[in-house]
């Protein structure tokens, strides 16, 4: 694996650079930590470049250049990121670029329907950060998820799809039928039909110490931070099957990797399960709860741990923790629309609409169809989706439908 050209130099205390540092790994760029406080070169490099002042975060680039607390506009710019889109109006617009998202550009574009794409975080949503897929169709070798959303991202491209990424949906309305879509930077977006592919993100045990150690020992992605734990002994916290492929991912950095499981078993396929707990640098511990993030200096380096059997508690020094314990709904925005969410926040669409309370009314005789929302001529594909599988290629398979359905909408209207 190629070194990374942009390395941050920081440290743990500094909230601007967990900010840089999540904006990096949100947007899928690898990138080298250099803690001053722990790195005498790293901290002479920055004040060198600073005149002599010690300014962090600061950022140095493959090209030679640097760039001293940046905004993460400043970091989108020089990443290359296009953060506006070329027109106003399009025929669709799909909100999300993971494998649904993309798969409904690149269906959309084969049908000369003009697409935009918008992203908030990295091309290929979480799938992205999988390290490796192996039941992808047509590559029996397995793919990591990078080199997978990197593909769908090509198609998508060579039929004309646009994307736009570092842009976040603030809100979505109706007028007619018209939509409208608005971006964080205050930019309106409308078309004709609107594919909602948002995703998921990543849940949080809501323990007392996890947000003030995000970034600085806590984490949710193995692929991204990972390589961070060379030698070192990190916690991950979860029971199911992202739990016990990312320990064993973890493995290949970490000194051991202990997993605390809620339960007395793992949620996790049989053969997961086996290769989890036949690895000698991989302890499981049954029956144990996080209940507090301890650390010093502003870096985890203990958790409060109690045995949900017994009621003993006890603390465990570890380097760093990685969380998999699920995840919610991308669908906060929808809060206030006429987009119907199901009890979890997650997207209700097609027949189960007939059966909601009230059911739609504005479909004028006709019954939403099957990936369609309760609001006409806007869908829902992908793990945003009541009803999901949360897997890559069911995802990938609605965002192709989603296309075809919008198509047939448009021709419609």
């Amino acid at each position: 694996m190629a070194e990374p050209g942009i390395t941050v130099y920081g440290a743990y205390w500094c909230p601007d650079c967990r900010v840089s540092k999540q904006f990096l790994g949100e947007q899928g760029v690898p990138y080298n930590w250099v803690n001053i406080e722990e790195d005498p070169e790293g901290e002479k490099l920055i004040t060198d470049l600073n005149d002599g002042k010690r300014v962090i975060p600061t950022i140095t680039f493959e090209d030679d250049s640097f760039m001293v607390f940046p905004s993460n506009a400043e970091l989108a710019e020089k990443l290359g990121l296009v953060t506006k889109a070329e027109r106003s109006f399009y025929d669709l617009i799909v909100m999300g670029a993971g494998p649904a998202g993309l798969m409904a550009a690149l269906y959309a574009q084969r049908e000369a329907i003009d697409t935009l794409v918008i992203e908030r975080a990295g091309i290929g949503g979480q799938a992205a950060a999988t390290e490796k897929l192996d039941n992808v169709p047509g590559f029996p070798e397995s793919i990591t998820g990078r080199d997978f959303a990197s593909r769908l991202r090509q198609q998508a491209e060579k039929f004309g799809a646009e994307i736009l990424q570092a842009q976040e949906v603030s809100d979505l309305r109706s007028e007619g039928n018209y939509h409208f879509v608005t971006t964080q930077d205050g930019s309106e977006y409308s078309a004709r039909a609107v594919i909602i592919a948002s995703g998921s993100r990543y849940r949080r045990l809501g323990v007392d110490g996890e947000s003030d150690f995000l970034g600085a020992g806590v984490h949710f992605c193995a692929t991204c931070d990972g390589p961070f734990y060379k030698g070192k002994e990190v916690a991950v916290v979860g029971g199911g099957n992202s739990a016990a492929e990312e320990s064993l991912l973890l493995t290949r950095f970490a000194e051991k990797v202990t997993i605390m499981v809620r339960g007395d078993k793992f949620n996790a396929s049989p053969i997961i399960q086996d290769k989890v707990l036949s690895t000698p640098k991989i302890e499981v511990r049954w029956n144990t709860e996080v209940k507090e993030f301890l650390g010093a200096e502003s870096h985890l380096n203990r958790l409060r741990l109690a045995n949900n059997q017994t009621g003993e508690e006890s603390e465990f020094a570890v380097d760093g923790v990685f969380i998999f314990i699920g995840s919610d709904p991308n669908t906060e925005f929808f809060a206030g629309t006429p987009i119907t969410l199901n009890e979890w926040g997650y997207v209700v669409t097609g027949h189960d609409l007939v059966h909601a309370t009230p059911p739609p009314e504005a479909f004028e005789g006709r019954d939403p169809v099957f990936l369609e929302t309760s609001v006409p001529g806007v869908f829902a594909v992908g793990d945003v989706r009541s009803g999901t599988t949360n897997q890559v290629v069911s995802a990938a398979a609605e965002g192709a439908a989603a296309a075809l359905m919008a198509r047939d909408y448009l021709k419609r209207g």
